[in-house]
């Protein structure tokens, strides 16, 4: 940045009184400060991050300046040095009346060099991740994602020690096996056991977890959490009661394959969301329609079974569907996999994490694997006149919300929380700010489905309306 655009931001963070996830402040007034942590959660972090030293956080943002430009800068290429991969820093000084001010913008590395580590603790002690605006450590399980993609481990095709051949040799793998041989004959016309092996489902002696969870009579003697768990509650968080204080209208594990598992869940869901009868007016013919489109819901269901993570790390964490008053929430364990970004999901071919278990579902008719599910869901929630859907990808969890009719009711006709945020911006508040008020929230559900529809309706107003998307951006209400 030049040092016109630092001293605009540093003018704009004492304003606010705030760091944010892409900003973090060292005081640096009696010497250099460590920022290994911050190197590494920069380096990790999509679009990477700045560092601002000479000024002092804990005194109400003072800006005190730095105690030496010159040897803060080559103290700041020394740590850089000291990670792995090597971070390369681009140093910004600016003067604001006669106090100097340092600037390092660190930018995230290739996907294929992650996680970056402090050398000096090695990578499982000195790996961070940025979250708000602190830097914490990462998981065991966030390094081994990032280790999976670059070495290409498949966790579907482990062996699962426990099981016998027999124990997929059932009914489901016949049908399986029906069918792969009259759309591909070439690989169904070999033994069986020679189909088990290359399809992924064996290693020629054990099943493996792709042959467990796709043809076992009960995949979860094998793996107890490897289900579904559903619950429907009347109000709209865990923990509201109904009407006769029941925490749950309906609560379900659901176990068995992976094809079964899809089918109980959409049973759950059909009995525990509303159907409208609609008489066609022209022909008098009746028809029911479901307040969110099944098929939607279905290729949700599908991609949570299909993509979500099956390594040891997960083993315990089931795929949740929790149904409320206003939407639907579906989330799987495993973030977005590989160079996949929220961004660009369903507009780009994807890295698959599970390509043995996508290939079987797609041969026995359960899915195209012509990755269309993304831009399904968009179009049918576009076709029922609903809320675009909500993906999220965070630590290690994928999430999905769909939004009824009255998620969009509700944000014009006096929803509490809406109050709130236009109490709250009575004055202009920040992003920063507004995440850090509604805290219970996830911020891309904050802007997404409150703050951007309240600026689109005209009762929340810009400071800067050319610029809609920019870092410095804040609101206010009409």
């Amino acid at each position: 940045m030049l040092s016109k655009d630092l001293i605009e931001l540093i003018q704009q963070i004492q304003k606010n009184g705030s760091e944010d996830n892409r900003i973090e402040i060292k005081k640096a007034a009696g010497g250099c400060p460590k920022i290994y942590d911050t190197l590494s959660s920069f380096s990790n972090q999509s679009g990477g991050g700045v560092i601002i030293f000479g000024i002092d956080q804990d005194n109400d943002f003072d800006l005190c300046g730095v105690y030496d430009a010159d040897d803060l800068q080559k103290n700041i290429v020394s740590m850089c040095k000291q990670m792995t991969p090597v971070v390369r820093p681009v140093c910004t000084v600016a003067t604001i009346d006669e106090k100097v001010f340092v600037s390092a913008e660190i930018q995230e590395i290739d996907l294929f060099e992650k996680p970056c580590f402090y050398t000096g603790a090695g990578r499982l002690k000195g790996s961070y991740i940025r979250v708000g605006d602190s830097d914490e450590h990462m998981t065991e399980y966030e390094i081994y994602s990032y280790e999976a993609f670059r070495k290409k481990i498949q966790d579907e095709i482990r062996v699962e020690s426990r099981a016998e051949i027999e124990d997929i040799d059932t009914d489901s793998f016949a049908l399986y096996l029906y069918n792969l041989r009259r759309t591909k004959p070439q690989q169904g016309n070999l033994a069986t056991e020679k189909v088990m092996k290359l399809q992924g489902f064996s290693d020629g002696q054990k099943p493996t977890l792709a042959g467990v969870m796709m043809f076992a009579e009960y995949p979860q003697a094998f793996y107890p959490q490897l289900c579904i768990t559903a619950v429907s509650v009347q109000g709209y968080e865990i923990g509201d009661l109904g009407d006769l204080s029941q925490r749950f209208d309906d609560n379900e594990r659901i176990e068995g394959t992976i094809p079964q598992m899809l089918e109980e869940a959409l049973s759950f869901i059909r009995r525990n969301i509303k159907v409208r009868t609609i008489i066609d007016p022209t022909t008098g013919k009746r028809e029911d329609k479901p307040e969110y489109p099944i098929v939607a819901l279905r290729e949700v269901i599908l991609n949570a079974l299909i993509h979500r993570d099956y390594s040891i790390h997960t083993d315990l964490s089931p795929i949740t569907i929790r149904i409320f008053k206003n939407r639907i929430e579906v989330e799987n364990p495993g973030g977005l996999y590989g160079r996949m970004t929220i961004d660009e999901l369903g507009k780009t071919i994807a890295d698959t994490r599970n390509p043995f278990i996508a290939k079987a579902m797609e041969v026995i008719g359960k899915t195209e694997n012509r990755f269309s599910g993304i831009p399904i869901i968009r179009r049918l929630m576009k076709e029922y006149h609903l809320p675009e859907p909500l993906f999220e990808s965070r630590r290690g969890v994928f999430k999905v919300t769909l939004f009824n009719h009255q998620e969009s009711t509700e944000k014009t006709d006096g929803n509490p929380l809406t109050n709130q945020i236009l109490e709250y911006c009575s004055v202009w508040r920040t992003r920063a700010e507004l995440r850090e008020r509604f805290s219970h929230l996830t911020s891309s559900y904050l802007m997404s489905y409150f703050v951007n529809p309240l600026v689109a309706q005209g009762r929340i107003e810009l400071r800067y309306p050319e610029k809609p998307r920019s870092s410095k951006q804040e609101y206010k209400t009409v």
